[in-house]
């Protein structure tokens, strides 16, 4: 049952390296198709620089849960695994807040169902 949290747990890494790559390198191309009618277009260009930063934060929550990966102490391996992923989920809700609904679905719902099987089954 160990390998289900490690794979929700991968998941969510996988998803936070795919928006680290979207709003550091493809805000103008994918960024703009996946928030499209959140803003004009025009506007990606003008936030693009905003964008790079937060894809950085992203890239720093999915190093975190690949980090656990890692780690060889067990108890040391999943409370990093909740923490950054309490992290995920926090980060969900306040894009849900000011952005949009729909990053709490897309963002911390996957990171709720990865904390529930790390502490489930790790």
């Amino acid at each position: 049952m160990e390998i289900i949290a490690y794979i929700l747990t991968g998941i969510v890494a996988l998803e936070h390296f795919y928006i680290m790559y979207m709003e550091m390198f493809a805000w103008e191309t994918l960024g703009k198709k996946t928030f499209r009618g959140s803003m004009p277009d025009e506007m990606f260009f003008k936030t693009k620089t905003m964008a790079y930063n937060q894809g950085a934060y992203n890239g720093f929550l999915a190093a975190g849960l690949t980090w656990t990966f890692f780690i060889q102490n067990e108890e040391w391996s999943k409370n990093i695994a909740i923490f950054f992923l309490i992290c995920v989920i926090v980060a969900g809700i306040v894009g849900a807040v000011s952005v949009s609904k729909r990053i709490f679905y897309t963002q911390s719902v996957p990171a709720l169902i990865a904390l529930a099987g790390v502490l489930f089954f790790l």
